[in-house]
C-alpha cells in the first residue's frame, strides 16, 4: 500500500512540473535589434542616456519570459500586466517562441 501511495505522489509530481522549453540562441540574436537601441545590448549604452532603461544582457532567463509576458498583458488588457507604451507594444507583437528565444539569448550574455 506505501508503495502505491509512493508511486501516486511521484506520478502527480511529474505531472504538475512545468516543461521550459530551451530557447533557440541564435535566433534571439536576430530579435533583440529592436531592444539594442534602448536597452545597449551589447555595450550597456542607449539612445537616451538620461532616461534609466535597464540592462538586460546577462538577466536571468525566466525573469525576462516573465516580463515580456506582463508587458503583453499589460499592452492587451489595461490594468493588468507591466505598462509601458514601448515595451508593451514591443511584447505585443512577439510569439512564446520569440519570447523563449530572446530570454535564451539575453541570458547568455556576460552582465
Amino acid at each position: 500500500m506505501k508503495r502505491l501511495y509512493l508511486y501516486g505522489l511521484i506520478a502527480v509530481a511529474m505531472c504538475a512540473t512545468t516543461a521550459h522549453a530551451e530557447g533557440d540562441k541564435t535566433r534571439g540574436r536576430q530579435l533583440v535589434y529592436t531592444c539594442q537601441g534602448c536597452h545597449g545590448v551589447p555595450g550597456y549604452s542607449n539612445v537616451y542616456p538620461s532616461y534609466h532603461v535597464p540592462h538586460i544582457a546577462g538577466q536571468n532567463e525566466q525573469y525576462i519570459v516573465n516580463a515580456l509576458k506582463d508587458y503583453q498583458k499589460g499592452f492587451a488588457a489595461p490594468g493588468t500586466g507591466r505598462r509601458h507604451p514601448t515595451m508593451g507594444a514591443q511584447a505585443e507583437s512577439l510569439s512564446d517562441r520569440d519570447i523563449a528565444d530572446i530570454a535564451a539569448y539575453l541570458s547568455s550574455l556576460a552582465k
